[in-house]
């Protein structure tokens, strides 16, 4: 992300992020798993939804995905120095809650950002865990899919909350961190009560694979 800035192109902004993810996890000692790559087409684009565990869930997904993707991010980043700057010229999109108006941009940016096998994450529950279960999810992930007929693809991620939970620098290396990735759900053409359904099977989809102490 920090190269987007000097080069200004997409291939800065991902690949080397996703090397940089892999000597991360490759330093803590984290012994990494994943399943479900055989759901994806790389020339597809997809709006991934993801439980968020920990810190770690960015270098585990942006690692070990293998899809070129995009970050929907929180809007106090972009008054980060220089972070900002880098996340906006890598191609993340910082949501703005602050107004239906602000909200309405904020998608109509991520629309922009997201097409020919560039896909977006977003963790639905907006913040990570302080327990490690998984919390509830907003509904803007699903309708961002559905406004752009693009298929929700369910991610689940165990282990970063091993790693380095929430609103702590005490770092637990050596632990067991998986990716799973679930077929892609189709979202053309839904209604409105298909789409609440939607959320809520996406999110018992996640759920079902995770690991029991996260259940």
């Amino acid at each position: 992300m920090l190269m987007a800035p000097i080069f200004g192109s997409k291939f800065w902004g991902y690949h080397p992020p996703k090397w940089w993810s892999r000597l991360t996890c490759w330093l803590a000692l984290c012994r990494i798993k994943t399943r479900g790559h055989e759901h994806l087409d790389p020339k597809q684009s997809y709006v991934f939804v993801a439980n968020h565990q920990g810190a770690f869930d960015i270098f585990l997904v942006y690692g070990f995905l293998k899809q070129t993707v995009v970050w929907m991010q929180k809007q106090s980043l972009r008054k980060i120095p220089f972070v900002g700057y880098a996340s906006e010229k890598a191609g993340h999109v910082f949501v703005d809650n602050s107004s239906v108006t602000s909200r309405a941009t904020t998608i109509e940016n991520a629309k922009k950002k997201i097409s020919k096998g560039v896909s977006m994450v977003i963790f639905p529950e907006g913040a990570r865990t302080r327990t490690g279960k998984m919390g509830r999810f907003k509904r803007g992930a699903f309708y961002l899919a559905k406004d752009m007929e693009l298929p929700i693809v369910p991610l689940t991620i165990n282990g970063p909350f091993d790693v380095l939970k929430r609103n702590t620098l005490k770092l637990k290396p050596g632990q067991k961190m998986e990716l799973v990735i679930h077929p892609p759900i189709a979202t053309k053409n839904l209604t409105q009560t298909e789409m609440e359904k939607l959320m809520d099977h996406a999110r018992d989809i996640i759920h079902s694979e995770l690991w029991e102490k996260y259940k």
